[in-house]
């Protein structure tokens, strides 16, 4: 099973320049560029180093990692608090700011600062971490996930016998 795998993870190395694929390339300088090449593309360039393709282990080694990393990364879902012009708007008045001066504080034009305290635009998720440090206040929450069951059953909603139900009754 695992020799198996590993002819499945063999890692191909190609030439950058031509496509060529070879067990060793070179690591060139080509027109400023750093590049894989094969023998033939070398000589176009200044040979830094020779690249080999890694070892079955090492290529299964790298797979794995992989895919351990992308189990472990998390999707982290931002939103901005439903009140945010309230607060951006009351935390700036107890302040004793003008929304220009508040504005050029945050490096913004006083349009979007009124925008933003009237609920004409919601903040993007970078300006409201800008808002929370320069006000103190909280702008950006991660919603709660509730994963429940959906129950089917007659209180689950209409289905489309209870619309014929409905109509034949009218």
């Amino acid at each position: 099973m695992f020799s198996k795998l590993l002819k499945i993870l063999v890692i191909k190395i190609n030439c950058d320049l031509c496509g060529k694929t070879e067990e060793t390339l070179a690591r060139a300088l080509i027109e400023g560029v750093e590049l894989d090449v094969c023998s033939s593309c070398s000589k176009f360039g200044k040979i830094i180093r020779t690249v080999s393709r890694p070892s079955p282990k090492e290529q299964h080694r790298q797979v794995m990692h992989r895919h351990v990393m992308q189990e472990q990364k998390e999707e982290k879902i931002e939103m901005i608090v439903e009140n945010y012009s309230s607060v951006i708007k009351t935390k700036r008045e107890s302040l004793g700011m003008t929304q220009k001066d508040f504005a050029s504080r945050i490096n913004e034009k006083e349009s979007t600062v009124h925008k933003m305290e009237t609920g004409h635009m919601e903040p993007p998720i970078d300006l409201a971490r800008k808002l929370e440090k320069l006000l103190g206040v909280k702008l950006v929450e991660q919603p709660e996930e509730n994963h429940e069951r959906i129950k089917k059953g007659k209180d689950g909603g209409f289905t489309l016998g209870d619309f014929i139900k409905v109509r034949k009754k009218q």
